[in-house]
């Protein structure tokens, strides 16, 4: 493996953690920026429907408007696995996400396990995300905790 590939593949991992970090602490403008103008979106597995192509800034926004509810979100990622072929790259890992909400019956935690797929190009010498999928394995927890009184 050559020096800039190794340069390449630790930049898509910042990029793929960015997103996530971004998320929790509710940094959009991170979020926004680890996104592609347009990126494909499969959430199927969790929410079912078709996968979809979206506006990157969108995406942030609808994740955004989502989260508004929970108090605290953590995302963990594991086993990152990237291949890059020039311009365009691919990468997987494991990940949970952790949501956190008070709520009046006490089931204050709701827990997604699985695993994401992403490609990502080089824009303008930026590495974004073109494609973002998760394939969830596990569901766990208030399943209605946006609601939850």
């Amino acid at each position: 493996m050559n020096l800039e590939t190794l340069i390449d593949k630790d930049a898509i991992g910042d990029v793929i953690h960015g997103l996530f970090i971004g998320t929790d602490n509710r940094d959009w403008a991170t979020v926004r920026a680890a996104l592609a103008p347009r990126l494909h979106v499969d959430m199927t597995s969790l929410v079912g429907g078709e996968p979809f192509e979206v506006a990157g800034p969108e995406m942030a926004a609808t994740w955004e408007t989502g989260l508004q509810p929970i108090q605290a979100v953590h995302h963990q990622i594991g086993n990152l696995r990237i291949t890059v072929d020039g311009d365009a790259a691919e990468a997987y890992c494991y990940g949970t996400a952790t949501h956190y909400r008070p709520t009046a019956s006490g089931r204050n935690v709701r827990t997604f396990i699985g695993s994401y797929d992403f490609r990502l190009a080089r824009m303008d010498g930026t590495w974004r995300i073109t494609l973002f999928r998760f394939n969830l394995r596990v569901l766990d927890g208030n399943l209605q905790l946006e609601t939850d009184n």
